[in-house]
This record gives structure tokens, sequence and C-alpha cells, in this order.
């Protein structure tokens, strides 16, 4: 696409906000803006690469936050306007400037707020979406053309204050060829997560209405999570990149907060697990083939040197996630596998790794 093309684009996706709000948008070419947009590729300076093509298309930094107002579009993309072919840059665009005036996800299906993308034209705001961007802006002063809609939903609640930011996809994850981005037993339950996904599984099955958006039950918790893990107290910890943020039950109590203050020398922490037995909890922190002892209490890590994983005898160097589970093994996930660990001996068990799809979610063994 030519600039000029884009430049275009971008007027035209704001005016899907402005046609419904007293909201005025003007390009600027120098000075202060209040809506910054760039188009870039992996690491890019604000700890959340892009993928390449696919995968994440493109993200937003909501208002009152350090970034507030940064749009950030994935230049690996085969960006085009109006058809199918390629990914519809209006679209995202849209999305994307929602996201920067304050709007989280929308979970009615077909909404130009929804975390994943569908090829729609022409484009046109849901009736959620117009109730979202009017509760926080009000109505546009002069009367617009009302489209023809299903009976209306009720205002999302938006948290501008909360999420730093969000972003689009290009599909729901298949729960079948997932590799996840943590996983954690909380109040008994095993919850599986992965690009702002949550899964749910009590009593060894996942329960209905699952995957859902784990905003439902966190307001706040950043899109992809790197680690998380419930500490003795009931507390639960999500970790992304170089920050954590610590939730009482779906109460944020703080962050987010910089992982350095828990003496940790690194970020983007791959994995946190809670291990229990009759005489103590022990929480470690996992990355790269070393991993870190944490006490909550003390808010630290015991030191900032870090231990190696031929500790954990069969272990692969590198895991997206841990947890305990009742019986007391620990399960260790890397990729679409998990390893199941005898505390007590120190050491893998026999006929290990095995598939997290077969058996947690009862997906057919040809998967793997």
């Amino acid at each position: 696409m030519s600039k000029l093309k884009v430049r275009s684009t971008l007027r035209e996706a704001n005016q899907v906000w402005s046609d419904v709000t007293p909201l005025t948008f003007t390009e600027v070419s120098h000075g202060r803006a209040d809506i910054i947009i760039d188009f870039t590729r992996y690491w890019h300076g604000d700890s959340l690469p892009f993928d390449g093509p696919g995968g994440i298309l493109a993200h937003a930094f909501f208002p009152r936050t350090h970034r507030e107002g940064d749009i950030h579009f994935d230049y690996d993309e085969t960006w085009t306007v109006g058809n199918s072919i390629g990914t519809n840059l209006l679209q995202v665009a849209a999305h994307e400037f929602g996201h920067v005036l304050g709007l989280q996800h929308s979970l009615v299906p077909g909404a130009v707020m929804s975390p994943f993308y569908s090829f729609a034209y022409p484009l046109a705001l849901s009736e959620d979406d117009r109730r979202g961007i009017q509760y926080l802006y009000g109505q546009r002063l002069t009367p617009e053309p009302r489209p023809t809609q299903s009976r209306p939903s009720k205002p999302r609640p938006t948290h501008p204050h909360i999420t730093e930011t969000n972003e689009i996809l290009t599909s729901m994850p298949d729960t079948c060829h997932t590799d996840f981005d943590a996983v954690s037993m909380i109040r008994g339950e095993l919850f599986f997560f992965r690009s702002g996904y949550v899964w749910r599984i009590r009593d060894g099955h996942l329960q209905m209405g699952y995957p859902a958006l784990a905003s439902r039950h966190w307001p706040g918790i950043p899109d992809n999570v790197d680690a998380t893990f419930e500490d003795e107290s009931g507390n639960i910890w999500f970790f992304q990149g170089e920050s954590y943020w610590v939730f009482d039950a779906g109460r944020r109590i703080t962050g987010p907060d910089p992982v350095q203050r828990l003496g940790l020398p690194v970020s983007h922490i791959q994995a946190a697990l809670l291990r229990s037995d009759d005489h103590a909890h022990r929480v470690y922190f996992f990355k790269s083939g070393s991993y870190w002892h944490f006490s909550p209490r003390e808010n630290r890590v015991d030191a900032p040197h870090p231990r190696h994983m031929q500790d954990w005898r069969g272990v692969p160097a590198n895991v997206d996630g841990a947890f305990q589970d009742r019986q007391g093994y620990i399960h260790f996930l890397s990729g679409r596998q998990y390893w199941k660990f005898d505390p007590v001996n120190r050491a893998v068990l026999p006929g290990y790794p095995r598939g997290i799809g077969m058996d947690f979610f009862g997906c057919a063994p040809s998967n793997y």
C-alpha cells in the first residue's frame, strides 16, 4: 500500500468513531499528537514483540498508561483495504483506535472490538461498539443513521486505567494445536492461558463456556501472560515482560510493578510454580534453563544468582508453565507437551513427555 492510501485509510478508521461521538480527529505533522502510529517489526521497544506474518496484527496502549495513545502495526503483515486477501488495515486500525480511546475487547461476535480478526466489509460498528464508545464520550450532537441491529446489549465495563495494551489476533487459539503461555492451579482448579484467553478445568473436565476471555476473571490482566501462580494467601500473581500484577480474586491489589522490585535480575520469566508439602510452601521462577526461589512474604527472591534446571532431572531447560497437582506431582509444560515430575525421587516419571491436548482436553493423539 502507498503511504497516501495508508493515511486515508487511517482517517477513515478514525471516522468510524467520530461519526457516533463528539470526537474530532486532526492529522498533524509536527508538534504534540494524542495518537502516534507506527508500523514496526518484532522487538520494537515496548516489551511486546510482533511475530511476523499472521498471529498478532497490532496493539495499542490505553489512556492513562505510560505509552497512552501509541498504536503499533506489524509491518510484516500483508495490509490491504476492502478485500479478504491479506489483512484489512481499515478494520484493524478501527479496532486499535477503539483501544486508545479507552475501549476494552467486546464479547459480541463480529464487533469491531472483538479480540479476533475476521474480515468484514463494509465496516460497521456493532451496537455493543456504539454503546461502549458513547458510554465514554457521549453521543454525536447531530443525528447519525442508525444501523439495523439485533437486540442491543448492555454497555460493557470499560477500565481504561487498568490494562496497558490490547492486541488483535488472527483467530481464537485452537485448543488442540496451542502452545500455552502459562498454567496455574487457582482455587483448586486448573487454568491454562493463551493470548488473552483462559481454559478452566475442574475435576479433570473442561468447563462449559471455555475458553473465555481471561479478563472476565481478572479485569486488567495483560493479554499475553508469561507466568502465573496463586500464593499461599490466595493472591494470584501474573507476569508479563518486565511487569507483574497481583490480584485478590478478581480485584487488582497491585500492579503493574517492575519485576526488579522482586530482586529478579531478568524479565520475561517463562514459568512460575507454587510447590507445597507438609512443611512449607515454595515459589519458583523459571527462565532459560535457570530458576530462582521466591518468597511472597518477603516479596524477594532469596538470591539474584540463579540455580540450574539440572536440579529438576529430566525436565527440559525451557518451560512454558508449571503447576503442582493434588497428588503432589509437578507438571512442566513446554510447547504442546508436558513432563510429570516426582518431587520425592526428584525425577520425571517414566512415559513422559505426553501431549497436553490429549491428556487435559481429550484431543486425538494424531494432533501430536
